[in-house]
């Protein structure tokens, strides 16, 4: 409960728009009480045959009660929605922007359909609890002691049957539900998660699985893993039916509990024939405020798992660094000694030693699975070193304040997301002050002024569909672009040049490499890991990797 009540913090909800929800959905099911209530009366005394005008009012009142009961539930879901919708965006907000504040190792750990399933589907599950849970528990708690109360100015025993029922289908036929389904869902949401890593990558490296004869394999695990999302889910229903059941049973018994009180009353003179219709009716609209509780529970057993995936989401980022941190300085001078990088779990790299002073112009050159992203992503402070340690200015990254070590080294990612917006918006995700001629001068720069030249609105052309809008190399000259725009002082350029014509890329790594041509600032450091570099460059230095082997400098 208490990861709960933590990630249901990051909703950021308004007392008064939640307040305002539940008024309107306890308006809703009591205009259907009233209704409820009005039309028994409105029944056994038509039944007398009084003269028509003694039966206006009611009549009146009935057509009022029907038509606010329609306007008051489209309130109610306006009300509700726009509560979760908001809470909802103001959770991602937070996570995003302590994902960007925090430690930069919380989310490198992850796979990206993992972070993807953390940041997407368990914040939606927290929103759920406004709409399925919170909103329908309040009404279904005012509507229940109305209902009772109601009906104990009649008959006591008649409300006693009822608040037993009520019970029923409100307490103990949501806590069978929730627990029988905790274990299901607990299954369910950890296929999910398989199901979200093994889609993202078949998705994103389809073209180098099937090139491998992996992408069968990869497709596979993905379907297996929504059957076993599913199959859970499945499970999870069986248990969610009988509970479900449980509502029309206690319905049936209320009912008929009340025929049996409101009959043993009339035959004694107790109660007059328009009471015995309320007694018989009343209960059948008390029931739909409990109906959606079994639902609730479900919907709160799921908030607790996705709120426990998030709160360790965020106590990664949040994880502390040790006392006395210290702020990034100039020179910006980055030192790596007998390091061994790799992803956890997975084979490392031989050792590596490396002297990157202000200025530095390396390549690092090998085929793939040799360990050179993973080793870009150390140097970085993205991932843990194995062995061996990495340090800036003599000083641990570890012990760097995290949010300026990554506004320092930065690391740019051959797969970097493109968004669904502008050229130049994409191009300010690095550095949100660019100016319209920085961005055109950048962009000439990489190669891409004549296209950008050409796009119907310029550097305001939306890229509609992100990276879909643009070729493999168009996409890679932008994120270079990106990367040339940024403030980081240590450059690292993971394949900047990947699908580009052979000539074409040569030349830009020649231009990244060569600390007199102006393309980079002489000042900065740059690192460039390629499959092929060509043999002119002026690198101060190159290093090979190998698999399973040790580097050649």
């Amino acid at each position: 409960m208490n990861d709960l009540r933590r990630a249901m913090a990051l909703l950021e909800l308004r007392p008064g728009r939640v307040a305002a929800a539940v008024a309107a959905g306890v308006a809703t099911l009591g205009s259907a009480l009233a209704l409820a209530g009005l039309s028994a009366w409105l029944i056994i005394r038509a039944w007398q045959m009084p003269p028509v005008l003694d039966l206006t009012v009611a009549v009146v009142a009935v057509r009022a009660l029907g038509i606010s009961r329609g306007l008051f539930r489209y309130l109610e879901r306006i009300a509700s929605h726009d509560t979760a919708l908001r809470g909802t965006t103001a959770a991602r907000t937070r996570v995003y922007r302590r994902l960007a504040d925090g430690d930069p190792v919380a989310s490198a750990g992850l796979r990206r359909g993992d972070l993807l399933a953390r940041t997407g589907a368990d914040v939606d599950a927290l929103g759920d609890v406004v709409v399925r849970a919170l909103v329908p528990i309040a009404v279904a708690v005012v509507l229940g002691l109305a209902a009772v109360g109601w009906l104990a100015l009649i008959s006591p025993p008649a409300a006693a049957i009822l608040a037993v029922a009520l019970l029923v289908t409100g307490l103990a036929a949501p806590w069978v539900s929730a627990r029988a389904a905790a274990r299901a869902e607990a299954d369910s949401a950890a296929a999910r998660l398989r199901f979200s890593r093994d889609a993202v990558t078949a998705l994103d490296h389809a073209a180098e699985l099937r090139v491998a004869g992996l992408l069968p394999q990869a497709v596979g695990r993905a379907r297996r893993a929504g059957v076993d999302a599913v199959r859970a889910t499945d499970r999870a229903a069986v248990p969610a039916a009988y509970a479900e059941a449980a509502v029309p049973l206690s319905v049936g018994a209320s009912v008929l509990g009340a025929l049996l009180v409101g009959i043993t009353l009339f035959a004694d003179g107790g109660a007059s024939p328009m009471s015995l219709g309320i007694l018989v009716l009343l209960p059948l609209s008390a029931f739909e405020a409990t109906a959606a509780l079994p639902g609730a529970a479900v919907t709160l057993t799921r908030a607790r798992i996705a709120a426990h995936r998030i709160v360790d989401l965020l106590d990664r980022a949040d994880r502390p660094v040790p006392h006395g941190a210290r702020p990034v300085a100039e020179p910006c001078h980055l030192r790596a000694a007998d390091l061994r990088s790799g992803w956890p779990g997975g084979p490392d790299s031989g050792p590596l030693t490396l002297d990157l002073p202000p200025g530095a112009r390396v390549a690092v050159v090998g085929s793939s699975g040799s360990g050179k992203t993973s080793t870009l992503m150390t140097l970085a402070g993205l991932l843990e070193p194995v062995a061996g340690t990495v340090t800036l200015d003599g000083v641990p990254l570890a012990e760097l304040e995290p949010a300026a070590l990554r506004r320092t080294v930065g690391f740019f990612a051959e797969d970097a997301h493109l968004f669904e917006t502008s050229v130049l918006e994409n191009l300010r995700v690095a550095r949100g002050d660019l100016t319209e001629a920085e961005a055109l001068d950048v962009l000439g720069d990489v190669g891409l002024g004549e296209w950008v030249a050409g796009l119907p609105e310029g550097l305001h052309s939306t890229l509609v569909g992100g990276a879909r809008a643009v070729s493999g190399g168009q996409r890679r000259r932008l994120l270079l672009a990106r990367a040339l725009v940024s403030p980081a002082r240590v450059l690292l350029l993971d394949e900047p040049t990947e699908h580009l014509d052979a000539a074409d890329g040569a030349q830009l790594q020649r231009l990244l490499l060569d600390r007199d041509a102006g393309f980079v600032a002489s000042e900065r450091t740059v690192v460039v890991v390629t499959h092929q570099l060509p043999g002119d460059t002026a690198a101060d230095l190159v290093v090979r990797l190998r698999k399973n082997s040790l580097p050649a400098v």
